[in-house]
């Protein structure tokens, strides 16, 4: 398997492996997940040489950071060294998993930050960000709060989630800005119109989730394939009934591809991924958010796969930006997200 290359996120951020394990889908987002599985999954990316473990505070409201804490506390210790931690955080839950909005009160990110620490078992976060903008905060008072913390010790690094532009320069402008975590992949393109250019002009890198579609272009889903309402994906537009049978004909296309070359459709929609940072001028890190070893090994497959000028072509062919039926979220969500404004 081809050593990972690492990657700097940004000019002032730290140094980290090509790919991440983004962790969420190990506290129940998917459907119940496996813990013995999460935990071996999580040792097993830490020995294939990725570094970055991302989270967020909300997810299993807490769960999932005390997953990764067990994961580092067993791990040998060079690779638990080696492992840094990208937390989000500011989204409010109900014990029915309701969402009640964003908090980002300089208060509430001092607050959040010392739950964190206290779950992950850690002295420091490497990379902290608000998950969502707080209309009703300026984000010179969040990011603010978080500087203060870089300055104390209890963080490293200073990221953004799901902003735009206009929102991305004025963080940018209160503290540095190692990265920003956006959905991108090859049926969500939307950063590539305003927030990649403005991240290439003050040197922010992307940490990019949602690379396979929540599983919808790793050419593992089937027509007709059935959710548990407890799994996001049955609630998610581009996985509903027509919109899912025109997204899957895409996915077939890339098949096409992926077959020529060998490789898996999973694999080639990551490389594409991958391909992106030279072309887009930053550096980009796809987070794989697999939930086993067997996906995680398939994902670290797509190190090896190399995109030619033709291979990109016929990406783009076969699935066009825009291409996808359904947005990204539900609309209840789609409205909490400052980068689609």
């Amino acid at each position: 398997m081809t050593t990972q290359t690492p990657r700097t996120l940004g000019t002032t951020g730290p140094q980290v492996s090509a790919l991440g394990l983004g962790c969420m889908g190990m506290s129940g987002v998917y459907g119940e997940a496996d813990r013995a599985e999460s935990i071996a999954t999580v040792h097993a990316a830490l020995e294939a040489g990725i570094t970055l473990l991302d989270t967020g505070d909300f997810y299993g409201m807490g769960h999932n950071e005390l997953l990764i804490a067990e994961a580092l506390r067993t791990a040998p210790a060079a690779l638990r060294e080696n492992a840094l931690t990208s937390v989000k955080f500011g989204a409010l839950r109900g014990p029915d998993d309701s969402w009640y909005g964003f908090d980002g009160r300089p208060a509430a990110v001092k607050n959040f930050a010392a739950y964190s620490l206290q779950r992950l078992g850690v002295d420091h976060i490497d990379v902290y960000r608000p998950a969502r903008l707080d209309p009703d905060v300026p984000i010179e008072e969040t990011i603010g709060a978080i500087a203060e913390l870089v300055e104390k010790g209890y963080v490293r690094h200073i990221g953004l989630s799901e902003v735009g532009a206009d929102t991305i320069r004025r963080a940018a402008a209160t503290a540095p800005i190692a990265d920003l975590q956006i959905e991108y992949a090859l049926i969500s393109r939307g950063p590539e119109r305003e927030i990649l250019p403005t991240l290439r002009e003050l040197g922010i890198a992307v940490t990019a989730y949602g690379v396979l579609s929540r599983g919808l272009i790793s050419g593992h889903v089937t027509a007709g394939q059935q959710y548990a309402a407890t799994d996001w994906r049955a609630h998610s537009p581009r996985f509903q009934s027509d919109n899912l049978q025109h997204n899957l004909t895409l996915v077939e296309s890339l098949r096409k591809i992926a077959e020529q070359k060998g490789v898996s459709v999973a694999q080639i929609a990551i490389a594409w991924v991958m391909s992106q940072g030279p072309r887009q001028g930053t550096a980009i890190v796809p987070l794989i958010g697999a939930r086993t070893r067997d996906r995680l090994g398939e994902a670290l497959g797509a190190l090896d796969v190399t995109l030619d000028a033709a291979d990109l072509a016929a990406i783009e062919a076969a699935v066009p930006a825009d291409a996808a039926a359904g947005e990204r979220y539900a609309p209840a969500l789609m409205a909490m997200l400052d980068s689609e404004r």
